[in-house]
């Protein structure tokens, strides 16, 4: 029924062509009657060599209006191909939603990128990326939801549920009404009426249906019932008729208005339409809040940013209804945003506008204190399907509820779904950067690795080519972080994650060391490169001048902890042989216990020892005369690595 999910509606019958041309099928399409202007077309099209773009736009669309996907991308591709970029926005959409119908979605990610390149707005591509990270992260994870199809469905059109008291009220083309006879000439059906049904808590299936409101019922569309929650009040979606007929506007389209009314035993009292009703176009899809303090519909009233968008209304407690709130930008798109159902502080509807698997797709997005919306999260399959997913309702717990679809497991052409949904699991993102700590630029493939308190791996991923990365880890935890990477140094990060679900933590950076750019190589002989470790003189106390550089050596060993070291301290040749040897030797010793009251183990210094003038390194042996620059280079302490 994809024609009630863009709210305007047909104003005339079936009519009948004894031969097929092209302005008899024009005709069919101009009276919205696709189903027989598909076949028209379809006819045409086989003997046309060079159709127009017009032509095959209408071809398309009517297969598209009666949900034939595979039929009206095949004439979508020829558009393209004829048209390439130049396709408005709309078609593009169209385009892209019948591949993504099939489930071509490759092809259709292709085309969608080349829309967005060719806008070039920055915020559509992120938010493009964005909707479908979360797409592909949902295809990754159990659902939360489990879905069945009813037995009270029919081959005819069975759609949105909705909850009145006990009971559920939702809206079918079954031929149980004494209108039947009357075909909607959009597809073929006999008109859509409200019906009740009874629902079996054990397992949400209906049954016992009847005629809801047969004292009000008309001869053409009643749907989108919602009601507040007492079940006293009621709104809900029908065609603009006056003295039983159809009233019609410039364009000789019947639209959709919202008429609410009084609930007494089951019986409607006191209809009347809504204010911002009108003959000019279509307004629909009501869904009350539980306070009765905000009403929700679709409407393609101008003004808005698509084919049709989603508003609200704030109800005084007088039941002053305020003046129609456009959801903005966030919500709506250049299709179709249609069947809002707001519940718990979460407005869910549904959308062929956002990224998705296909056609409508339902969604979900916070009210805020603010009076705006977060960015809509697509409830993924099973909730959604590859067809249109729409009017999705859930309980006051959160725990089960119904949706309807045209997906192709079902009876007929919509079919109302039951489903329960479990618990989230709450989760967390922390995301961050890993750079060199000399050069500050991005690493990447750094391996980054969550831990719990029992060392347990919570996550795992590595940075990309901008040194980035993310992980999504438990609520309320205290993690461990690890980067790490060949020939570098580690670096470890706690982080305490909040209760908040999908909450991030950003910013959670480490910086790593290149191994090569802390050590001397010389001779095969690998050194921690510091400067000299001066000692004031005739003593070998360490002093702040020594622990600058002796953290270099600190720092190497705990970044790289299976380094084993040897040191050895040397002096120049001035002074006794004796005296310079066990001064050195202290130095050597003093320099190892200040390492090691660093927590590191004394078991990875193999040895300290000092060789006081015993291997002098330039020309400055006893008795040679020297600058006090050319002695400076014998009094060192090395720290040669043994083992990496």
């Amino acid at each position: 029924m994809k024609k009630l999910y863009i709210l305007s509606l047909v104003l005339s019958f079936t009519f009948g062509f004894a031969q097929t041309n092209l302005k008899k099928a024009d005709a069919l399409f101009r009276n919205y009657s696709y189903a027989d202007a598909s076949k028209a077309y379809e006819e045409i099209l086989q003997n046309i060599k060079d159709p127009s773009t017009q032509t095959l736009k209408n071809a398309a669309d009517s297969y598209y209006f009666i949900s034939d996907a595979k039929n009206a991308l095949k004439w979508y591709r020829k558009l393209y191909e004829a048209q390439g970029n130049n396709l408005t926005d709309i078609y593009y959409l169209r385009y892209i939603q019948t591949m993504k119908a099939v489930m071509d979605y490759d092809e259709a990610d292709k085309i969608t990128k080349e829309y967005l390149n060719k806008k070039g707005d920055k915020n559509e591509i992120n938010h493009y990326v964005a909707q479908k990270a979360r797409m592909d992260s949902l295809a990754k994870t159990k659902s939360l939801y489990n879905i069945k199809n009813l037995d009270i469905n029919t081959s005819k059109s069975d759609f949105g549920a909705s909850f009145y008291q006990d009971k559920i009220v939702f809206a079918s083309a079954r031929d149980t009404t004494k209108f039947s006879q009357k075909l909607y000439t959009w597809n073929n059906q006999p008109f859509l009426n409200l019906y009740v049904a009874e629902r079996n808590p054990a397992d949400g299936s209906l049954f016992n249906e009847t005629v809801f409101l047969p004292n009000v019922m008309t001869k053409y569309h009643e749907a989108t019932a919602s009601f507040d929650a007492s079940g006293k009040t009621i709104y809900y979606s029908t065609n603009i008729v006056k003295k039983n007929k159809l009233v019609i506007d410039q364009e000789k389209v019947n639209n959709f208005q919202i008429i609410k009314g009084d609930m007494t035993d089951g019986k409607l009292e006191n209809p009347q339409k809504v204010f911002f009703d009108s003959n000019d176009y279509s307004v629909g899809h009501p869904s009350l809040s539980d306070d009765g303090q905000y009403l929700f519909f679709a409407s393609d009233m101008p003004g808005g940013f698509g084919e049709s968008d989603l508003y609200y209304v704030k109800i005084a407690n007088d039941g002053t209804m305020g003046s129609p709130i456009n959801l903005g930008p966030k919500i709506n798109t250049i299709g179709n945003d249609v069947f809002p159902f707001y519940r718990n502080g979460v407005l869910y509807f549904s959308s062929d506008g956002h990224y998705g698997l296909g056609d409508l797709d339902v969604y979900e997005s916070n009210f805020l204190a603010d009076g705006t919306f977060t960015i809509p999260k697509n409830l993924g399959a099973p909730i959604n399907s590859n067809k249109d997913d729409f009017a999705f309702v859930i309980d006051k717990t959160d725990s089960y509820g119904y949706v309807s679809s045209n997906r192709a497991e079902g009876k007929g052409d919509d079919d109302i779904y039951s489903f329960t949904k479990g618990k989230p699991v709450c989760n967390q993102n922390i995301s961050g950067i890993a750079f060199d700590r000399k050069t500050k630029l991005p690493l990447t493939d750094v391996s980054v690795m969550a831990y719990n308190s029992y060392s347990e791996i919570l996550a795992e991923t590595k940075t990309n080519f901008d040194g980035k990365y993310a992980v999504v880890v438990p609520c309320g935890k205290v993690v461990k972080m690890i980067a790490a990477k060949p020939n570098y140094s580690s670096d470890e990060k706690t982080v305490e994650t909040t209760m908040e679900n999908e909450g991030e933590i950003k910013d959670v950076n480490f910086e790593l060391s290149n191994y090569d750019d802390l050590v001397v190589k010389k001779k095969g002989v690998e050194k921690v490169d510091v400067n000299p470790i001066y000692f004031d003189y005739d003593k070998y106390d360490i002093t702040p001048l020594a622990i600058e550089e002796l953290s270099k050596v600190v720092f190497i060993m705990r970044k790289f902890p299976n380094i084993r070291i040897k040191i050895e301290s040397h002096t120049d040749s001035r002074g006794k042989d004796a005296y310079n040897l066990k001064l050195s030797d202290n130095r050597a010793k003093s320099t190892r216990d200040y390492i090691v009251s660093q927590d590191i183990d004394p078991s990875r210094i193999e040895s300290a020892i000092g060789y006081g003038e015993s291997r002098i390194i330039n020309k400055c042996k006893n008795g040679v005369k020297c600058t006090e620059a050319e002695h400076l280079v014998n009094r060192r302490s090395d720290f040669i690595i043994i083992q990496k």
